[in-house]
């Protein structure tokens, strides 16, 4: 069988060589110069292969279409994932929240076994082309016509030209323009995984200081909870950045009209800056502080409690007067500064943009998707891996995992 692959990232890579695996005559079109160009940036350069857990954890990190995932997943799992790599040379390790990554640091060393594989399996790879148009017979693929003219016959044809995230890698959106053109429906696309802005003062005042083992809430004004999790965040000139908030940004893209909602100021980023305290203990905490610095000022009352750069910024959220003796300072003073740190707000007014992104929140609707085969169900023998779909993850892996998932499904059947 003919097989062309649109796209020589994770996914295209793995459906290219799983499916020279399985006799095909495979071509891989990819439209710069190099293979894996988003796979080298990932995990900051030492690639998050995938994650150390089990089909729960993957269904609690993946914000949307987990069913979808499921045989794909379980036909290539995150075990099977570890285990592929190790064999063509990869030894990897574990890190903190169960993070598969190469022993070597090195998201090089990840893509340059997977272009071995390739050529090993003499994949024909075409460099700095791309596809114009589908040609197909009697709603079948029957050939590729490319940038350069060239019509290239196929009996299968596999996209997996990734997101619109990260364009200088090449994801420039073109996988949803011919997913369209072949009559797919493309779920709005949205930035995932990205910082998020907020006009507010307090994050330029606070550009730098990262602060762990904080809880981010985002609500809606009225209250109602979006999102909650515990971690590591930083403020930025722009608003937060960091891991707990790229996060939030998944869950947030999903809401719906919420552009408009951030337009209005009815998006609220929540941290609570002391998490494992609840208000009666946090109080003792800061009586006890009180008691030690007596004849202080509050200005100088705070050090124990909170990061140097933070100490100004509560002080004037606080209303407290930051001359005022310790001893002097109210129970209802005392119980403000108490609900500001479990309760320190911020208005989001945006997302930053694609450029920036770490993934792409929408694409190809999957209710149009085989799952077990990832083929088309409008076009016969079109199938779509990889980011290109409407499901995306957290942080830890997991989209990387969904992209190998996709890509073997995609391949071997």
């Amino acid at each position: 069988m003919r097989v062309i692959v649109i796209g020589g990232g994770a996914a295209g890579m793995i459906a290219a060589i799983t499916s020279s695996n399985e006799g095909n005559d495979v071509t891989l079109i990819e439209k710069t110069s190099l293979l894996g160009n988003k796979i080298k940036i990932t995990g900051k350069g030492r690639c998050n292969l995938t994650f150390d857990g089990d089909i729960e954890d993957f269904k609690n990190n993946i914000v949307k279409n987990f069913k979808f995932m499921y045989s794909s997943f379980n036909a290539f799992s995150n075990v099977d994932v570890v285990n592929y790599f190790n064999k063509l040379g990869v030894k990897t390790k574990i890190e903190r929240g169960g993070r598969v990554f190469p022993v070597s640091d090195d998201a090089n060393e990840v893509v340059k076994v997977l272009k071995d594989e390739l050529n090993k399996n003499h994949v024909n790879i075409i460099y700095n082309v791309s596809v114009d148009n589908f040609i197909l017979d009697n709603n079948k693929i029957k050939a590729l016509k490319l940038s350069n003219n060239k019509i290239i016959e196929c009996d299968k044809c596999i996209i997996a030209t990734g997101g619109k995230s990260y364009p200088k890698t090449g994801s420039s959106g073109d996988g949803y323009v011919y997913a369209k053109k072949l009559g797919h429906k493309i779920v709005d696309l949205k930035p995932g995984l990205v910082p998020l802005r907020s006009n507010d003062s307090i994050c330029k005042l606070l550009q730098g200081l990262s602060l762990k083992n904080v809880t981010l809430s985002l609500k809606y004004k009225g209250g109602k909870e979006i999102y909650k999790e515990f971690g590591e965040m930083m403020f930025s000139h722009f608003g937060i950045t960091g891991p707990i908030v790229l996060s939030a940004s998944s869950k947030l893209n999903r809401v719906e009209n919420v552009d408009n909602l951030m337009q209005n100021s009815d998006i609220i980023a929540s941290i609570d800056l002391k998490p494992a305290l609840d208000d009666d203990t946090l109080d003792k905490r800061i009586c006890r502080d009180f008691e030690k610095y007596t004849n202080k000022e509050f200005k100088n009352s705070l050090d124990d409690l909170l990061p140097k750069k933070l100490i100004p910024v509560i002080i004037e959220l606080s209303g407290i007067d930051e001359n005022k003796k310790v001893n002097q300072i109210t129970k209802e003073e005392r119980k403000r500064l108490v609900k500001l740190l479990k309760n320190l707000q911020i208005t989001i007014t945006g997302f930053m943009p694609f450029d920036i992104a770490v993934i792409t929140s929408g694409g190809v609707d999957v209710k149009d998707i085989n799952p077990k085969t990832m083929e088309s169900k409008i076009v016969k023998g079109i199938y779509f891996a990889g980011e290109i779909l409407d499901v995306d993850a957290y942080t830890g892996g997991f989209n990387l995992q969904i992209a190998f998932s996709t890509g073997y499904a995609a391949g071997k059947n």
